[in-house]
């Protein structure tokens, strides 16, 4: 936590102690294997946005820029290696330090709380917090390590086997146990790409998006300004017919899970995270118990929060997380620009870019909350406020 500040009036009060955002990008999100990006390497799209983070602060020398984190889940070595030369190659100070920080779908909301911490603890004072992905290139495994120790595939303890659960798997597990219907599944999906396609027309999102041309190919290059998975005119009766797509008896299907994709982010502010476990085998409730401990921890409450950005990894799991926090009657706060069933869900990427579509939704003095379940079962959960 930036400070030891607790409840909504001293959380929103200016401090000299405050960890504060200068700029907020993003690259748009396309289709996984035949969208616009389909072609293009994480760390290019990553390298794209860190000059345009330079651009945006012009102020701001860069030998001043002590450290870079990248959130990256599935990249060759980390990442670490063409995160680095993504960053010099984006013109930053070869003594600007750079880490990959991995903690699966919340790896941009860590690399965010990572610099937050350092800033916070005064071993650096500028930073910038950033996430890439590519689920083209990199997700031939499905997320699933090939080179495991036969101990842990076999192990005993049923959570150990469940960590290398398919994630559809864990879904159909939340929709069975916690009673949500294929019916509301499919609604809440609608829903998100109508909220989605709304805020695109409305060019709510322009501001964020950094326009990038990447090589096709045999083809020209092709840029892409908008987020290409978003369906305007989607409709429940069209998901009613989609078949299961992890389970023959199950209600996760391609339109109600979110979308794989392709793009990176930048961030470069923080008030608090928190981080807790839960079973494997329904990693998805994450954010249901992630976000009381957030809450506690800085004694709000929900009535607190102006805005919600909770991830929508699948209908099933977010619903159970809303109706788990008591949200039901807040849902027009909750993910109000569309989530990932519409925009896409590059793993190390996505909680960036909760963060840089929440920003711009809070007034001066709101609180806004990201969240976002974990694979192998936890949660995470982060506070922004908006000065």
């Amino acid at each position: 936590m930036a400070s030891s500040a607790r409840g909504l009036k001293s959380i929103v009060a200016k401090s000299p102690s405050d960890v504060v955002i200068l700029s907020s990008l993003r690259t748009a999100i396309t289709r996984s294997n035949k969208g616009g990006f389909r072609n293009a390497y994480d760390h290019e799209l990553l390298s794209h946005v860190l000059r345009a983070t330079l651009a945006a602060n012009p102020n701001l020398p860069r030998e001043k820029i002590d450290d870079v984190a990248v959130g990256v889940v599935l990249a060759e070595l980390g990442g670490s290696k063409a995160a680095r030369m993504a960053q010099l190659h984006a013109g930053f100070d070869d003594r600007t330090s750079l880490h990959t920080v991995n903690r699966a779908c919340s790896s941009g909301l860590a690399a965010v709380t990572s610099i937050g911490n350092l800033i916070a603890s005064g071993q650096i004072s500028v930073g910038v917090a950033a996430g890439m992905e590519s689920m083209t290139r990199n997700y031939g495994s499905r997320a699933i390590p090939v080179n495991l120790w036969d101990e842990l595939r076999n192990s005993p303890q049923q959570d150990t086997r469940d960590c290398i659960m398919p994630m559809g798997l864990t879904s159909e597990n939340v929709a069975k146990r916690y009673a949500v219907s294929r019916a509301d599944q499919d609604a809440f999906a609608v829903e998100s790409h109508r909220r989605a396609s709304h805020a695109q027309r409305a060019g709510l999102f322009d501001a964020e998006i950094v326009p990038v041309q990447v090589q096709q190919t045999e083809l020209p290059p092709k840029g892409s300004e908008k987020d290409a998975a978003v369906l305007a005119t989607l409709k429940t009766a069209a998901l009613a017919k989609l078949k299961p797509a992890f389970a023959h008896d199950g209600a996760s299907t391609a339109g109600n899970s979110s979308q794989l994709g392709l793009a990176s982010s930048i961030i470069g502010k923080w008030v608090a995270t928190q981080t807790v476990g839960c079973k494997p085998d329904e990693m998805g409730v994450g954010p249901a118990v992630a976000i009381p401990r957030l809450l506690d921890f800085t004694g709000l409450s929900t009535d607190d929060v102006k805005v919600w950005e909770i991830n929508e990894a699948f209908a099933s799991q977010a619903l159970y997380c809303i109706r788990k926090l008591g949200l039901e009657n807040r849902l027009d706060d909750i993910n109000p620009r569309g989530g990932a069933i519409a925009l896409g869900h590059p793993l190390g990427m996505t909680g960036v870019r909760q963060l840089t579509t929440l920003l711009p939704q809070l007034q001066p003095g709101e609180a806004g909350v990201v969240s976002m379940c974990i694979g192998t079962g936890m949660g995470m959960a982060g506070l922004f406020v908006r000065e």
